[in-house]
């Protein structure tokens, strides 16, 4: 759907929450992704009624997979953090990093810090992590000129497109994720660990299952197997949770996909993905994967003041490419082990 399209049309408002303070109800995409909330009539302090409403909102989310909230008066970054103590309990610290991020004010960080640019592929906040966050939430401070919208996707939906063959062999084996650090592109191990120590940094490894090679010149190579699906702890629903399309080098902008494979021996490319036995995972399964996030890919321009959660074990986001001085912040809150997670059995 483009800006124009989605402008024209008719926003559905479905129903007025029962204290009559917020009104529910869609972006008129013909989705219910996300629920949007907004006041009724009147301003309403968003922090007090999300702590009121915390327990319904958890429940909402399990449900839709993310809220919009627009047209609350949440001017700063001190105000989403204050809310996202409100709604969540409070943010989490950002670990074993995949992406360059700025802290700005205490547990709240830049979304991305890529090159505006660059488009990024869809996927579900630290699925490679063995502990990662159950939600993520989005601030809007500044409009991006064009462009900058943060496309979402409902991963239970993208679960049930993939080809069950497909599937199968990654929900029984899950997948390999090969990392190296220090070739001179993507995150060095010190920003990725947030520590200049080798002894943190094969600590962290050892009890996060991770393996870990000391390369010549204090670079760094890791490995890491992780599952691909799992049941949503409140749900129950199966959903395709991982990075595998993400970290593949397929998936990268062909431009940067060519310079990274010229620069680099397969074994050294700064993220790839394998099969869990380290073969290669064939480019029509690759292609097949990113069809099934992009089929189920939608995404609506952002509001000053707009807040937008999600369950991150039930929807992935992306970001489109943008001009101007967009600024989204996240905070990320409610740790979840995979280990509590189950593992979905195909027939």
């Amino acid at each position: 759907m483009t800006l124009a399209q989605f402008k024209a049309v008719p926003r559905k408002v479905m129903r007025l929450s029962d204290d009559q303070m917020v009104r529910m109800g869609d972006l008129g995409t013909g989705s219910s992704l996300p629920l949007v909330i907004e006041p009724s009539s009147g301003p309403v302090d968003l922090i007090a009624w999300a702590e009121a409403h915390r327990e319904d909102l958890k429940s909402r989310l399990s449900q839709q997979g993310g809220i919009l909230f627009r047209g609350f008066q949440i001017g700063s970054v001190e105000d989403f953090e204050r809310f996202v103590v409100a709604s969540c309990g409070g943010s989490l610290e950002y670990k074993e990093r995949s992406s360059p991020r700025s802290q700005v004010s205490g547990r709240i960080y830049t979304s991305t810090d890529y090159p505006p640019e660059m488009p990024i592929f869809l996927h579900n906040e630290q699925s490679y992590s063995l502990t990662f966050m159950l939600r993520i939430l989005f601030f809007c401070l500044t409009e991006a000129e064009s462009g900058g919208a943060t496309p979402i996707a409902d991963v239970r939906k993208v679960y049930q497109r993939i080809d069950p063959v497909i599937r199968r062999r990654f929900a029984e084996e899950g997948y390999l994720y090969v990392r190296n650090f220090g070739d001179g592109f993507g995150l060095s191990w010190q920003e990725a660990f947030k520590t200049e120590n080798p002894a943190d940094v094969e600590a962290y490894c050892r009890s996060n299952e991770i393996e870990l090679e000391w390369k010549d010149g204090g670079r760094l190579r890791t490995r890491q197997l992780r599952r691909a699906v799992g049941r949503h702890p409140q749900s129950g629903e199966p959903v395709w949770f991982n990075h595998l399309t993400f970290f593949h080098v397929t998936t990268l902008a062909p431009q940067v996909r060519d310079s990274l494979r010229s620069a680099f021996a397969e074994e050294d490319l700064p993220n790839n993905t394998y099969h869990a036995d380290g073969s290669p995972i064939a480019p029509e399964v690759m292609e097949h994967l990113r069809q099934a996030y992009q089929a189920e890919t939608l995404s609506f321009p952002w509001k000053k003041g707009d807040i937008l959660m999600l369950d991150n074990m039930l929807t992935a986001h992306g970001r489109e490419s943008f001009t101007g001085a967009r600024k989204v912040v996240v905070g990320m809150a409610e740790p979840c082990l995979w280990a509590d997670i189950e593992n979905v059995i195909e027939g």
